[in-house]
């Protein structure tokens, strides 16, 4: 019993370590590239960043656009758990707004706020931007968005008693959020000092949930 339990604990934290790992490559990815641009990044730059090997980094992603696409994906998984963990009596359209918010919500001021949050807000919005406008990452956020919306759907079905693969309601719901996300964020990048995406996400959620009712 106790040797059970001590195995689920290993197991646990080394899942953990290895979602550590993807992280810090993605985030190293994405990091350097926007500083130094594309072509002036390499494998062996990310593996270095986020201190583990150029093999390991082979072990997470296929090359650098697989590991700057992952952050996108990674994210609306995030999503889909946040939305599997509120209220069961909640109205779909709500737990959905109150799960993207969580995960698009700007960092809680700290004592030591103001310039650090304003880089790291500006750091996001560049991150952003180069997944949405980068021509060789094209390929990869395509299949990241397929993977997110995927996600999407299964947590939908499962708090509307539909089944993603028979019906059309999961798959619609999740493409019409991808859908938004993207437009929210697109809309919050325009002009040269970037909007907070969390308030424009607010609106085009509220737009959602007016009109497109649970079945």
């Amino acid at each position: 019993m106790m040797d059970g339990e001590d195995g689920g604990r290993a197991i646990g934290l080394r899942e953990r370590k290895k979602l550590e790992t993807r992280d810090a490559l993605s985030a190293a990815a994405v990091g350097l590239i926007v500083e130094r641009g594309w072509n002036a990044v390499t494998i062996e730059d990310i593996a270095a960043a986020a201190n583990v090997s150029v093999r390991t980094f082979r072990n997470y992603f296929s090359g650098k656009a697989e590991a700057v696409a992952a952050r996108h994906v990674d994210r609306m998984r995030r999503v889909a758990d946040g939305l599997r963990a509120r209220p069961a009596d909640e109205p779909l359209w709500d737990a959905v707004g109150a799960a993207v918010q969580e995960q698009f919500a700007p960092p809680a001021p700290g004592p030591a706020a103001g310039a650090r949050d304003g880089e790291r807000a500006r750091r996001h919005a560049d991150g952003a931007r180069l997944m949405l406008t980068e021509p060789a990452l094209a390929g990869e956020m395509a299949k990241a968005h397929a993977a997110a919306e995927a996600e999407l759907a299964a947590a939908i079905a499962e708090r509307t008693g539909t089944d993603p693969d028979a019906d059309l309601y999961p798959r619609l719901a999740a493409s019409v959020l991808g859908a938004a996300v993207g437009a929210a964020i697109v809309h919050a990048l325009r002009g040269e000092r970037p909007a907070p995406a969390g308030a424009v996400l607010r609106e085009a959620l509220d737009r959602l949930t007016a009109g497109l009712p649970t079945p």
